[in-house]
């Protein structure tokens, strides 16, 4: 245990999964389902479900609830639930259909999840979604999802990193959008019928506990500052990642975490805070004036050949790089994947070349990814067909032709595998609260595989969820909640002063130089390397920012209008907490797995070193109360189907 008081954490009970059948691990699901205790048609109308977020698991799971016959009671922040992050994912969604006829299965798709999340996932919660794959494509084209397709007609599939099949389906670089579309539409069916009540620009602020069980939530109104309760059954969450906490993501500026963070408050686990991913294909930073990163779509490592100068400070024009004087790295180190490798590999391979002071571009933070070959190959109008509204964002981005010099790409923070924990129903430690999607941490471990995100989200929200919930409400009975029980005033009252402090504090410091501080330390003392030093650092100096956010922290305007700094504020606040716990589930994991890269644990030729003997679990970390310990909850995870072994990917 770190020696200090503000690293000092103590050990609880350890935490398990109770919900998964035993037996072999193909049948679990089914059987899961069969002794799941349902809710007939008329009853489930005297239940209300209140699902935070309309993104695809949000979107699905609100959806599918109400076409079954539930009340639902939806929130997003943004003025449509169209406009959910989801909208943004570009390359593709995995599915193990087999369609190229080149060995994929089931199970593979199961054993190149379980190995690229470094062996720290459930094997039951991965072979699920393996499983629930194959129903997802037959859902979203019924829906009229517009795959792309081969001449012949059958839906199109192409690979991504971390496998060896082509497995992904996708719709040009616009995979993500028409997704969303598909379960929006089914979404605004619900709505229209009057089976959802749907509230945009609100956001959810508390989680309403009585009696140790999910009750409701705390919202605020985004455009007339009203704060208002809300009564239900059970809470799903469905609110996405973390990965904002760095400042600098690929995600929207107002994806938060302020939902599932205050969940964890009223005492929902968080699980693996630090397994963060870092995507290898990012548009590089281009200054100090940037509030976000762009993410061009993994699948542009198809055909896109990475490499870098093989001398360093080589400055020269790519086109004026001779072959012979290139580095293609990747393909150099891996043989066998290439460019196709998973993304923490990629991302720290980039990192290193660029350490060793060949990367390209402005400050040499960057690597080519290079389509002149497949051009050649394949002409330019087939790389247009499959690539040309991401060449078409690139060139907007920088004014470069990628058609004619190379992409510079750099690693970026994109995708949190961390989140609440989760059993098998998907429901977290709090009876009656449920998180799907990258709100959890259940299914990719330590990396997640490329196209795997909107696998996930939409196996949750339109075929685990309905059945897992449908079982704790038939176990728990309607009942109204008192809407003056103390458990409600004291959420509500917390709330409102939490607000009231952030607006009435006369400081100097806007809520964005706060998160630009926080991001900054945390990316340079947890990001793509970690070492027991900079966790450190980070895990001193947080405390004290977070402290003189208190004090110094200006909000203009009131609390009864549109008030977008009172927003920021507000959820950096929460980033001030998140990140220190983030810091310290890093340190405490002397090990690298994944996206997790401790500089103490490596192999002699630099690959991630597990320890499976001391970490081979998921850390459920367990709130106590601010600037207290918190309590590690340990889940010991088994390998019965995929034994763990060193990751190779040459």
């Amino acid at each position: 245990m770190p020696p200090t008081n503000y690293l000092a954490y103590t050990t609880g009970e350890p935490v398990r999964d109770t919900k998964a059948p035993p037996g072999p691990i193909e049948q679990r699901w089914d059987r899961r389902r069969f002794e799941a205790k349902l809710v007939n048609p008329a009853n489930r109308r005297k239940h209300t479900v209140i699902v935070v977020g309309t993104g695809l698991a949000g979107g699905a799971a609100g959806a599918t609830l109400a076409e079954q016959g539930y009340r639902v009671v939806q929130f997003c922040y943004q003025d449509s639930p169209r406009r959910a992050h989801s909208i943004a994912a570009q390359g593709g969604i995995n599915a193990a259909k087999n369609y190229r006829n080149d060995g994929d299965s089931v199970h593979r798709l199961f054993y190149d999840t379980v190995k690229g999340g470094d062996f720290r996932a459930r094997e039951s919660n991965v072979h699920r979604l393996a499983q629930v794959s194959v129903e997802i494509i037959d859902q979203c084209v019924a829906q009229g999802v517009p795959f792309a397709r081969e001449y012949g007609g059958l839906l199109d599939t192409r690979s991504f990193g971390g496998v060896q099949v082509s497995r992904t389906f996708y719709a040009r670089g616009q995979t993500g959008q028409q997704l969303l579309l598909g379960a929006y539409q089914a979404l605004s069916r619900q709505i229209g019928a009057g089976n959802v009540e749907m509230h945009p620009r609100t956001e959810m602020l508390d989680l309403i506990v009585i009696d140790g069980r999910a009750r409701g939530i705390v919202a605020r109104d985004l455009i007339t500052g009203r704060v208002d309760t809300y009564f239900a059954d059970a809470v799903v969450l469905a609110t996405g990642g973390y990965g904002n906490v760095f400042y600098l993501s690929t995600n929207a500026k107002n994806s938060n975490a302020t939902a599932i963070w205050r969940a964890h408050r009223r005492g929902a686990y968080f699980a693996n805070p630090c397994f963060t991913q870092i995507h290898p294909t990012c548009i590089p930073r281009s200054g100090e004036h940037q509030s976000k990163l762009t993410l061009m779509s993994e699948s542009l490592r198809n055909d896109g050949r990475i490499w870098v100068p093989k001398q360093q400070g080589d400055t020269r024009a790519p086109a004026e790089i001779p072959e012979a004087e290139r580095d293609y790295y990747l393909e150099r180190i891996y043989p066998s994947f290439g460019n196709l490798v998973p993304r923490d590999i990629a991302s720290r391979a980039a990192k290193n070349v660029c350490d060793e002071g060949r990367g390209v571009g402005p400050g040499g933070q960057g690597v080519y990814l290079d389509f002149a070959d497949a051009i050649a190959r394949m002409g330019r109008e087939a790389v247009a067909a499959k690539y040309g509204n991401l060449f078409e964002m690139y060139e907007r981005i920088t004014a470069e032709d990628p058609y004619t010099v190379p992409m510079r790409i750099y690693p970026a923070i994109h995708y949190t595998m961390g989140g609440l924990w989760v059993d098998y129903d998907l429901q977290t430690s709090v009876p009656g609260l449920f998180a799907i999607g990258e709100a959890n941490f259940s299914d990719h471990g330590a990396n997640r595989l490329g196209a795997s995100a909107l696998m996930q989200g939409l196996a949750d929200g339109y075929f685990i969820l309905p059945a897992t919930l449908a079982d704790f409400l038939a176990r728990h009975p309607h009942e109204e909640v008192d809407p003056q029980h103390e458990a409600v005033t004291e959420a509500v009252t917390g709330v409102t002063d939490r607000l009231y402090r952030l607006l009435s504090n006369n400081g100097d410091r806007t809520p964005d130089s706060f998160h630009r501080e926080l991001g900054q330390l945390v990316w340079d003392n947890c990001g793509m390397a970690r070492n027991d030093a900079g966790l450190r650092t980070a895990l001193e100096r947080i405390p004290a920012l977070r402290e003189e956010f208190w004090e110094r922290i200006r909000v203009p305007g009131s609390g009864t209008e549109l008030n977008q700094s009172l927003e920021k504020a507000n959820r950096v606040s929460d980033y001030l907490e998140l990140a220190e716990l983030l810091c310290l589930d890093a340190l405490h994991r002397e090990e690298s797995c994944g996206g997790h890269f401790r500089e103490e644990s490596q192999s002699p030729d630099g690959e991630a070193a597990r320890r499976d003997e001391e970490f081979s679990y998921a850390a459920a970390w367990e709130f106590t109360e601010p600037g207290k310990a918190p309590v590690l909850h340990k889940e010991d995870l088994t390998f019965e189907y995929v034994h763990p072994t060193q990751r190779s990917y040459a």
